[in-house]
């Protein structure tokens, strides 16, 4: 008899799957299903709940790096090793026994190198050898998931994947735990009253955006000048540039006066040339992720890590393919369903046209192109009236823009007339450029998008248009702040400006700053530790950032192009092409290279006042009430007596029912045993609740929902 068992990355994907069998049996830890064709003997469906595994911190290595000492750096273990991530003990416990007793072992995580790496970091943790197998699948339908698991593959390159996964993930460390402590113990020598955090792929990130604020700030605006003409034909009136743009408004004047314009007076011009051009513009490539956030951010403002959770719904609820891709393109094999269904999506779209093609373009469908995952594409469960009803606004916007974008491919080409008309005055020439809409095409299944139209009026060639001329003023326009859709597209370009979105495409080997899947997270994580405000969409630089790109200044963790580099060999790890050791080797040399630098590039800091101060340990909050000889104090992670070593074991957590109990509360409770009614617990199936907190007699904290609402105790 044969046990399979199967690992997924979280619950929600374990039940997908399930869906796809008969189910046995289920319990808190895993779901048995019955036998099957395709698994005879059954199989067994368990989960991690995100990392069941982590790295080791520091003082699991030595008690000595707990402190944050420049002594005791670098901080480099000779081998690195990891646990059980806090709370997760029991779940771990039960994937390990299922391991033990399995014959072979399906990696069902994500499709994904962080997927082989929760994978493999548990199952090495677990230290068993046993056959694996990977699922390997873009959509949770029913068929695919049964087809997937068909057709399991060998974990070559699942092994590979993960080789690359843990070598970002020990760099991701050493710089981490080394760079923050290097350059906020430097800082704090001068002053600095809090610490900065400072890793290999957010500290050029947060650079990115310093850039740009200083491009705006030392931006001096200078007026330029041109020669404007404005025309009146018998159809209508227009306007048109000379071809010239100075600073010096002198030149501009002088090329008035060749011609013997004058701004007073009335001239007759001639329509020397009028030319008129059809254009097409074929529709968008497919989405892979970060053009879907960046597009969604654009229209609807939504942070990229918003549109990556909402993509990730619309993928568990079985509707798109998986989101985490940097592929714009599909296989012949997804074309063709999509080519079944087209009826299906323009229903569901609420829109209706003969397709001008139902043949794969290579713009599309280019199996060759596509690696771990192709676009994200509807998949092929046309949702349901009912269904759609029942998703959130958010969901139909993310879904309906997928949806529109792949009708896209069948759709007709959008066609404008350009118009440039040509007109002369005084023998000096006036450039005019105007578009007419001729055929919306794949426009139409974006309605709320506005379509500009600069519409030139209707002249002939040797038309006499009455003319004015005058000379124009403008002024010289600061650069803009990214928004956040745009700084997706720089790291994605590893800072390489590109003005129009199209153009990413054209970057045939985008060494860029994370990873599809990264990016979004990278940014909440700037937002988090201040370095970074996004207002009305628009991100700008706080004083903490500034402080940071200050002192990262001339280091490799400022520069986008060196960690894109970094980036790209890891991708080569995950080829078979790199090495891991040399990686994290690398990764070693580069913290001792920055140690020796950092202090030179820290003189030029200047200290702001930041809003944080150093956080006080160790100092009383209230006296124990249990010994009543030593105080309550901060102990980073809980609250403990500062007797402890003589014998009292008196400690309260931090957190409690997902709310972050403050040294207020604890003071409270220490000295009135009951606080007031508190809003913001989270029960285990997330409902939110209020309660009072009181202390019994063994000074264990207790919810208390008998007192009344307004209950003012402090």
């Amino acid at each position: 008899m044969t046990k399979v068992v199967i690992l997924a990355e979280k619950p929600s994907q374990a039940k997908a799957y399930a869906e796809a069998f008969s189910v046995q049996t289920k319990t808190k830890t895993h779901i048995q299903l019955k036998p099957d064709p395709i698994f005879p003997e059954g199989a067994t469906i368990t989960w991690g709940v995100g990392h069941l595994v982590e790295l080791k911190e520091p003082q699991d290595y030595r008690k000595e790096w707990k402190k944050w000492k420049l002594e005791e750096l670098p901080i480099v273990p000779e081998i690195f090793q990891e646990k059980v991530a806090k709370g997760k003990w029991e779940q771990f416990q039960a994937v390990k026994q299922l391991f033990k007793q399995a014959d072979v072992i399906v990696n069902a995580a994500d499709v994904d190198r962080e997927g082989s790496n929760i994978f493999y970091s548990i199952y090495t943790l677990i230290g068993v050898k046993k056959p694996v197998k990977r699922l390997w699948i873009n959509s949770l339908e029913k068929d695919e998931v049964r087809e997937g698991f068909r057709q399991l593959q060998n974990n070559e390159k699942d092994r590979r994947m993960f080789e690359e996964a843990k070598a970002r993930q020990i760099s991701d460390w050493l710089v981490g735990m080394n760079a923050s402590r290097l350059f906020t113990l430097h800082l704090q020598k001068k002053g600095f009253g809090s610490h900065l955090s400072i890793g290999r792929v957010q500290s050029p990130t947060v650079y990115l955006i310093y850039q740009r604020h200083k491009e705006i700030e030392e931006f001096v605006p200078e007026p330029f000048y041109q020669i404007e003409g404005s025309f009146k034909a018998k159809k209508g009136t227009y306007k048109g540039l000379a071809k010239i743009k100075e600073k010096d408004k002198a030149k501009v004047q002088a090329l008035i006066d060749e011609h013997s314009l004058k701004k007073e007076d009335t001239y007759r011009g001639t329509v020397r040339k009028v030319d008129k051009k059809e254009k097409r513009i074929r529709s968008p490539k497919l989405h892979s992720l970060s053009t879907l956030q960046s597009v969604a951010n654009r229209m609807w403002k939504y942070p990229p890590a918003k549109v990556l959770k909402i993509a990730q719904q619309l993928y568990e609820k079985k509707l798109l393919s998986y989101p985490r891709t940097d592929c714009n393109f599909i296989t012949q094999g997804e074309f063709n369903y999509l080519v079944k269904k087209a009826d299906d999506y323009q229903q569901v779209l609420g829109t209706s046209f003969t397709p001008a093609t139902l043949r794969p373009d290579k713009r599309y469908v280019n199996g060759a192109k596509v690696e771990e995952h192709y676009a994200i594409i509807p998949t092929k469960t046309a949702p349901t009236a009912k269904k759609l009803e029942g998703l959130s606004r958010e969901e139909r916007n993310i879904y309906n823009e997928v949806l529109a974008v792949t009708l896209g491919m069948f759709h007709r080409n959008h066609v404008y007339e350009e118009t440039k008309i040509h007109t002369d005055v005084h023998g000096l020439v006036f450039f005019s450029t105007g578009k007419r809409e001729v055929d919306a095409g794949w426009k139409e299944l974006f309605p709320k998008q506005k379509r500009k139209e600069e519409m030139l009026p209707e002249v002939k060639e040797g038309e006499e248009p009455e003319a004015e001329v005058h000379i124009k003023e403008s002024m010289t326009q600061p650069p803009k702040p990214y928004t956040e859709g745009q700084l997706i597209t720089m790291m994605k370009t590893a800072g390489k400006t590109v003005e129009d979105e199209e153009d990413v495409e054209i970057l045939k080997e985008v060494e860029g700053l994370g990873t599809e899947a990264t990016r979004s997270g990278i940014i909440e994580t700037i937002k988090k530790q201040n370095y970074i405000s996004v207002t009305k969409n628009n991100v700008a630089i706080t004083d903490k950032g500034i402080m940071l790109c200050e002192a990262i200044e001339g280091t490799l963790l400022s520069s986008p192009s060196m960690t894109a580099k970094w980036e790209a060999y890891l991708r080569k790890i995950g080829e078979g092409e790199g090495s891991k050791q040399t990686f994290i080797d690398n990764t070693e040399k580069f913290i001792r290279k920055l140690m020796k630098e950092a202090p030179s590039s820290l003189e030029k800091v200047q200290l702001r006042d930041i809003g944080e101060t150093k956080k006080k340990w160790n100092e009383p909050i209230v006296t124990c009430p249990s010994c009543k000889t030593g105080a309550i104090v901060d102990r980073y992670k809980f609250y403990a007596c500062s007797g402890y070593k003589d014998g009292c074991k008196v400690t309260f957590p931090k957190r409690l029912a997902g709310k972050t109990l403050t040294e207020n509360m604890i003071k409270t409770l220490c000295e009135k045993k009951k606080t007031k009614v508190l809003k913001g617990f989270k029960s285990k199936n997330k409902k939110t609740f209020s309660t009072a907190l009181t202390l019994d007699e063994d000074y264990n904290i207790k919810f208390d929902f008998g007192v009344p609402a307004k209950d003012k105790t402090k």
